[in-house]
Formats: structure tokens, C-alpha cells, sequence
């Protein structure tokens, strides 16, 4: 006698900590790594720019703000400003020029230079 429609299904075991489809944990870590932005040099520099008026942020002294969103655990985060996908470059993009990104947005221009910007997003993803 012959089975008819037996399906024989195979079970595939992935060690811990591997993903499919070529995303392993480093490449995808390699999203938050901001070339040339030194986490240490952030928290001054978030709060010389006024962020902290804005926005609470771990770790930075007074950086208790309610306008705009906390900024805990920001890489883990899929969208900056809601229209970004969440990476190094368009981090450095929105907190240099944040009207180049959403004209009405709430978050100012702050004359922030592109190498004060990738600290600043060094310490944020550093959280």
C-alpha cells in the first residue's frame, strides 16, 4: 500500500544568535556605527546645543525634556522622525539639518557641525 499525501517535514536547528537571511548581529550593529563620532564627546555637547531643553536623555544632567521624544534605546528604534529608516547617516542628517528632513517639524536648526553631530549620534546609539 502507498501513502498518498504524507509530507515528511525536516526541523532546521540555528544556534542561538544566528539569523537568516544574511543579517548576522554584527551587520546589522553596523547600522549604529557613526564613522568618526566619539560617544564620550555627546553629553556636552547635547547639552551646549540646548537638546536637553527638549528632550530627556539617560545620562545627560538635566536633559529632562518633554517637547520632543525620550531618547532612551534609540537603536532600537526603526524610523527617526518617523519617516528615516534608523541608521548612522540619517541620524547625523536629522540632528544637523531637521528641516531638510521634515519642513514643520518642531526640532530646530541648531548650526550643529557635521562632526559635533556624529558625537552627539555616537552617545545616542552608545545607550
Amino acid at each position: 500500500m502507498r501513502a498518498r499525501g504524507l509530507i515528511v517535514g525536516a526541523v532546521l536547528v540555528v544556534p542561538a544568535g544566528v539569523m537568516l537571511g544574511g543579517c548576522d548581529s554584527s551587520s546589522a550593529n553596523a547600522a549604529f556605527v557613526v564613522k568618526g563620532g566619539d560617544p564620550s564627546q555627546g553629553p556636552p555637547l547635547i547639552r551646549y546645543y540646548g537638546c536637553a531643553a527638549c528632550h530627556t536623555i539617560p545620562g545627560v544632567p538635566g536633559a529632562t525634556g518633554h517637547v520632543g521624544p525620550p531618547l532612551a534605546k534609540f537603536r532600537n528604534r526603526t524610523y527617526i522622525a518617523g519617516v528615516l529608516s534608523n541608521n548612522a547617516e540619517n541620524l547625523v542628517l536629522w540632528i544637523q539639518h531637521p528641516r531638510k528632513v521634515s519642513a514643520h517639524t518642531a526640532m530646530p536648526e541648531t548650526g550643529i557641525s557635521d562632526a559635533e553631530a556624529r558625537h552627539v549620534a555616537a552617545y545616542l546609539y552608545s545607550r
